[in-house]
Protein backbone atom coordinates (compact mmCIF):
# COMPACT_ATOMS: atom_id res chain seq x y z
CA UNK A 1 0.00 0.00 0.00
CA UNK A 2 1.02 3.58 -0.79
CA UNK A 3 1.94 5.50 2.28
CA UNK A 4 0.47 8.49 2.12
CA UNK A 5 1.30 11.76 4.60
CA UNK A 6 -2.01 13.59 3.21
CA UNK A 7 -3.81 10.52 4.32
CA UNK A 8 -2.23 10.66 7.75
CA UNK A 9 -3.03 14.45 8.23
CA UNK A 10 -6.56 14.13 6.88
CA UNK A 11 -7.10 11.05 9.52
CA UNK A 12 -5.44 12.82 12.17
CA UNK A 13 -7.66 16.34 11.23
CA UNK A 14 -10.84 15.86 13.64
CA UNK A 15 -13.03 17.81 15.40
CA UNK A 16 -12.42 18.74 18.74
CA UNK A 17 -14.35 20.13 21.30
CA UNK A 18 -12.25 20.18 24.81
CA UNK A 19 -8.82 22.64 24.84
CA UNK A 20 -6.20 23.66 26.96
CA UNK A 21 -5.77 26.38 28.58
CA UNK A 22 -2.48 27.27 26.57
CA UNK A 23 -1.88 30.19 24.50
CA UNK A 24 -1.08 29.66 20.74
CA UNK A 25 1.95 30.13 19.15
CA UNK A 26 1.58 33.39 16.67
CA UNK A 27 4.02 32.01 14.56
CA UNK A 28 1.68 28.80 14.29
CA UNK A 29 -1.53 30.67 13.60
CA UNK A 30 0.88 33.15 10.91
CA UNK A 31 1.04 29.35 9.29
CA UNK A 32 -2.58 28.27 9.24
CA UNK A 33 -3.39 32.19 7.88
CA UNK A 34 -0.84 31.58 5.13
CA UNK A 35 -1.77 27.81 4.22
CA UNK A 36 -5.46 29.71 4.05
CA UNK A 37 -4.60 32.57 2.18
CA UNK A 38 -3.02 30.08 -0.65
CA UNK A 39 -6.31 28.10 -0.99
CA UNK A 40 -7.60 28.01 -4.70
CA UNK A 41 -10.77 29.78 -5.48
CA UNK A 42 -12.93 30.90 -8.54
CA UNK A 43 -11.72 33.08 -10.23
CA UNK A 44 -8.90 33.52 -8.49
CA UNK A 45 -11.16 35.90 -6.51
CA UNK A 46 -10.10 34.84 -2.86
CA UNK A 47 -13.16 35.98 -0.93
CA UNK A 48 -12.21 35.74 2.39
CA UNK A 49 -10.86 37.67 5.62
CA UNK A 50 -10.17 35.55 8.74
CA UNK A 51 -10.41 37.82 11.77
CA UNK A 52 -8.29 36.32 14.75
CA UNK A 53 -9.67 36.72 17.87
CA UNK A 54 -7.37 36.06 20.63
CA UNK A 55 -7.42 38.43 23.32
CA UNK A 56 -9.04 36.33 26.10
CA UNK A 57 -11.75 39.72 27.01
CA UNK A 58 -12.76 39.84 23.30
CA UNK A 59 -13.07 35.87 22.86
CA UNK A 60 -15.17 35.21 25.92
CA UNK A 61 -17.72 38.25 25.22
CA UNK A 62 -17.51 36.89 21.28
CA UNK A 63 -18.48 33.39 22.33
CA UNK A 64 -21.36 34.43 24.86
CA UNK A 65 -22.94 35.74 22.59
CA UNK A 66 -22.41 33.75 19.62
CA UNK A 67 -23.26 30.62 21.43
CA UNK A 68 -25.98 31.85 23.89
CA UNK A 69 -29.57 30.60 23.38
CA UNK A 70 -30.87 28.48 20.56
CA UNK A 71 -27.52 28.51 19.59
CA UNK A 72 -25.57 27.26 22.86
CA UNK A 73 -24.36 23.61 21.73
CA UNK A 74 -21.42 25.01 20.70
CA UNK A 75 -20.78 27.01 23.74
CA UNK A 76 -17.39 24.31 24.61
CA UNK A 77 -15.94 27.07 21.85
CA UNK A 78 -15.33 29.29 24.79
CA UNK A 79 -12.51 26.63 26.34
CA UNK A 80 -10.71 27.03 22.92
CA UNK A 81 -7.52 30.20 23.26
CA UNK A 82 -8.43 31.54 20.02
CA UNK A 83 -11.54 31.90 17.62
CA UNK A 84 -11.23 32.41 13.77
CA UNK A 85 -14.05 34.31 12.32
CA UNK A 86 -14.21 33.47 8.53
CA UNK A 87 -16.11 36.11 6.49
CA UNK A 88 -16.59 35.92 2.95
CA UNK A 89 -16.59 38.91 0.98
CA UNK A 90 -18.13 39.24 -3.13
CA UNK A 91 -16.26 37.13 -4.99
CA UNK A 92 -15.07 38.65 -8.30
CA UNK A 93 -17.45 39.84 -11.16
CA UNK A 94 -17.11 36.39 -13.41
CA UNK A 95 -17.42 34.32 -10.62
CA UNK A 96 -20.86 35.90 -8.88
CA UNK A 97 -21.68 35.54 -12.95
CA UNK A 98 -20.61 32.34 -13.02
CA UNK A 99 -22.02 31.64 -9.58
CA UNK A 100 -26.15 32.92 -10.80
CA UNK A 101 -25.82 31.23 -14.30
CA UNK A 102 -25.20 27.60 -12.36
CA UNK A 103 -27.00 28.52 -9.65
CA UNK A 104 -23.98 27.76 -7.36
CA UNK A 105 -22.71 30.29 -4.58
CA UNK A 106 -18.55 29.40 -5.40
CA UNK A 107 -17.80 32.04 -2.57
CA UNK A 108 -18.64 29.42 0.15
CA UNK A 109 -16.74 26.60 -1.80
CA UNK A 110 -13.85 29.06 -1.62
CA UNK A 111 -13.99 29.64 1.75
CA UNK A 112 -14.66 26.12 2.65
CA UNK A 113 -11.57 25.21 0.66
CA UNK A 114 -9.68 28.12 2.44
CA UNK A 115 -11.25 26.83 6.34
CA UNK A 116 -9.87 23.41 5.33
CA UNK A 117 -6.30 24.38 4.26
CA UNK A 118 -6.33 26.72 8.21
CA UNK A 119 -7.51 23.48 9.99
CA UNK A 120 -5.28 20.78 8.04
CA UNK A 121 -1.98 23.15 8.83
CA UNK A 122 -3.30 23.21 12.43
CA UNK A 123 -3.79 19.62 12.64
CA UNK A 124 -0.24 19.36 11.21
CA UNK A 125 0.67 21.39 13.76
CA UNK A 126 -0.51 19.93 16.94
CA UNK A 127 -3.40 22.13 17.10
CA UNK A 128 -7.29 21.14 17.34
CA UNK A 129 -10.08 22.85 15.68
CA UNK A 130 -13.85 22.72 14.81
CA UNK A 131 -15.27 24.48 12.53
CA UNK A 132 -18.69 25.90 13.77
CA UNK A 133 -21.31 27.27 11.68
CA UNK A 134 -24.31 27.58 14.02
CA UNK A 135 -24.05 31.17 15.73
CA UNK A 136 -25.66 34.13 16.15
CA UNK A 137 -23.95 35.82 13.16
CA UNK A 138 -25.82 38.98 13.97
CA UNK A 139 -23.91 39.21 17.09
CA UNK A 140 -20.53 38.26 15.85
CA UNK A 141 -20.62 40.69 13.04
CA UNK A 142 -21.58 43.84 15.84
CA UNK A 143 -18.17 42.82 18.17
CA UNK A 144 -15.81 42.61 15.31
CA UNK A 145 -17.12 45.47 13.32
CA UNK A 146 -18.03 43.58 10.17
CA UNK A 147 -19.19 45.72 7.32
CA UNK A 148 -22.90 45.01 6.99
CA UNK A 149 -23.05 43.75 3.30
CA UNK A 150 -20.30 40.72 4.55
CA UNK A 151 -21.27 37.65 6.11
CA UNK A 152 -19.82 35.22 8.93
CA UNK A 153 -20.23 32.33 7.46
CA UNK A 154 -18.30 30.21 10.28
CA UNK A 155 -16.19 30.36 13.38
CA UNK A 156 -13.28 28.22 14.08
CA UNK A 157 -12.42 27.07 17.30
CA UNK A 158 -8.69 26.22 17.85
CA UNK A 159 -6.38 25.43 20.79
CA UNK A 160 -4.36 22.28 21.76
CA UNK A 161 -6.16 20.10 22.97
CA UNK A 162 -6.01 16.56 24.86
CA UNK A 163 -3.80 13.85 22.05
CA UNK A 164 -6.48 10.96 22.63
CA UNK A 165 -7.65 9.10 19.64
CA UNK A 166 -10.72 9.93 18.57
CA UNK A 167 -12.30 6.72 15.98
CA UNK A 168 -13.61 8.63 13.32
CA UNK A 169 -16.58 7.34 11.85
CA UNK A 170 -17.09 7.58 8.22
CA UNK A 171 -19.21 5.89 5.65
CA UNK A 172 -17.56 3.36 3.16
CA UNK A 173 -14.95 4.65 0.06
CA UNK A 174 -18.17 2.56 -1.78
CA UNK A 175 -20.85 4.98 -0.22
CA UNK A 176 -19.22 7.88 -0.87
CA UNK A 177 -17.45 6.96 -4.30
CA UNK A 178 -17.88 5.63 -8.33
CA UNK A 179 -16.51 5.07 -11.55
CA UNK A 180 -18.23 6.21 -14.84
CA UNK A 181 -21.81 6.41 -13.12
CA UNK A 182 -23.85 7.06 -10.21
Amino acid sequence: MINSFFKDLAQKRISVRRYKDTPIEADKIGLCLEAARLAPSACNSQPWKFIVVDDKTIKDELCNKAFSGIYNMNVFAKSAPVIIAVVSEKGTFFARVGGKIRNTNYYLIDIGIASEHFVLQAAELGLGTCMLGWFNERSVKRLLKVPRREKVDLLISIGYYNNTKKEKNRKSLGEIGSYNKY
